[in-house]
């Protein structure tokens, strides 16, 4: 398993204009804004980044150009949500030649559920047909594979190097890390509770909370590695109160809206997903100004 799928790992938004185009250049520019701001890794074409609506060109372009600003610097994860065995395949193929660390793939997701040894078969093909190593993205609400589940996958294909767990269920993430094999990873993205999710030995995060305020993240993590919990308690409790202003249905064109006001202009979000209410941009803008003063974390406690 690469160790260095590991800390804070923002999901890149996706910029749209008012035709719903990619704006490559606003892309790019959020792109530098994250390696600004000392995130360890990056994701595109996760939840946050819209992915379930971007054509496989368009996926294929994203990542090119993410591997472009990045020049190796940091890893890049790609986020494929697919609702077959052949898609999924069929997106990682046609990112082979570019330097992709991990690909990020969801369970499928419309209306029929696999059982479970079709879904070890699913993650089975999949990672036997590709050669980027595979993260399980455990997200879809109808089809979450249980903790037992998602370890036989991890002990039985060498290929699923880890788990992204998401929904809010600490227990269900504490199990996880119980059992967790050698060599495997668990990412967190329960987004209230990033802390309690460090602390508990999460190896990383790939999430919203990372994608909207990444320097109030980095701070949260170091904190957390190098044992200053009080530091560590009142970032949590700053990102909890923002967490409350952006999470919902418009979820992505909230982050989008938090990272304008941080100076990274990042568009629209694409039809039919609406864009922040006024009440909504206002409750952000408020959370928004305590996290930014945690940025490095060293001095935050004693600074109270």
């Amino acid at each position: 398993m690469p160790a260095k799928i590991t800390g804070i790992i923002p999901p890149l938004t996706t910029p749209f204009d008012q035709n719903g185009d990619i704006d490559e250049k606003a892309f790019r520019r959020q792109v530098k804004f994250l390696i600004d701001k000392g995130v360890h890794g990056v994701c595109v074409g996760g939840s946050t980044g819209e992915g379930h609506t971007l054509t496989a060109d368009e996926f294929r372009r994203l990542i090119e150009a993410c591997a472009e600003e990045l020049n190796g610097k940091i890893p890049l994860v790609a986020g494929i949500i697919a609702n077959s065995t052949r898609e999924a395949i069929a997106r990682a193929r046609a990112i082979e030649s570019v330097d992709v660390a991990a690909l990020q793939i969801t369970p499928v997701h419309y209306l029929f559920k696999p059982d479970e040894d079709a879904t070890v078969g699913h993650f089975r093909t999949l990672s036997e047909s590709v050669k980027q190593p595979v993260i399980i993205y455990n997200v879809v609400p109808w089809n979450y594979l249980s903790p037992a589940l998602l370890l036989r996958i991890m002990n039985e294909l060498p290929g699923v190097i880890g788990v992204k767990q998401s929904a809010g269920d600490l227990k269900l993430m504490a199990d996880l890390l119980l059992d967790v094999p050698a060599g495997k990873v668990v990412l967190t993205a329960v987004d209230a509770l990033l802390y309690p999710s460090f602390a508990l030995g999460a190896h990383g995060t790939i999430a919203a909370n990372p994608a909207a305020v990444p320097g109030a993240c980095v701070a949260l993590w170091n904190a957390v590695q190098r044992g200053d919990h009080a530091t560590a308690l009142e970032i949590h409790k700053r990102l909890l109160r923002f967490w409350n202003t952006i999470v919902g249905d418009n979820l992505p064109a909230c982050v989008k809206h938090a990272l304008t006001l941080q100076g990274s202009p990042s568009g629209l979000p694409r039809q039919p997903m609406p864009a922040p209410t006024s009440r909504q941009k206002e409750a952000i803008a408020a959370a928004l100004e305590p996290l930014l003063e945690v940025e490095g974390g060293e001095r935050l406690v004693a600074a109270e």
